[in-house]
């Protein structure tokens, strides 16, 4: 499964994400941005699964499922700009905000905002095409 999706992001021209890929690729940078300061927190993880829940209409189990699919996959990923680069091809710009918006509450679900949690969010947001002024509403 990973390897079709990983596949698609060295291919020359890269296709658009499937709805599929797109949940996966989204958790996985949601997981990314809450490993980034090297503390995973609970807090963290209860926030992403509730992120997961509302944007794909899972019940709790689903989206744990899914955030262990995105943890599993985020190890083997490719960086954060090439994630962001296919989110950006594959999602409308109202949904990239959103995406942006998902990013700052995984940042702030332990309360505390580390420099390397803030520079993978503003570089989401840079790679998203989303302005800043739409950063400083997230935030």
């Amino acid at each position: 499964m990973f390897n079709s999706i990983l596949s698609a992001f060295r291919a020359p021209k890269p296709e658009p994400l499937s709805a599929d890929n797109v949940s996966l690729v989204l958790s996985a940078i949601l997981v990314r941005v809450a490993k980034s300061d090297r503390l995973y927190a609970f807090e963290e993880i209860e926030e992403i699964d509730e992120i997961l829940s509302q944007r794909f209409g899972l019940n709790q189990i689903e989206a744990a499922k899914l955030r262990a699919q995105a943890e599993a996959f985020e190890e083997t990923a490719p960086d954060t700009a090439e994630f962001s680069e296919a989110l950006k091809k594959t999602v409308e710009y109202s949904e990239r905000s959103g995406i942006v918006e998902a990013v700052w509450k995984v940042v702030m679900a332990d309360g505390i905002e580390r420099p390397e949690e803030h520079d993978i969010l503003v570089a989401i947001a840079q790679e998203l095409g989303v302005s800043i002024a739409d950063l400083h509403t997230a935030t």
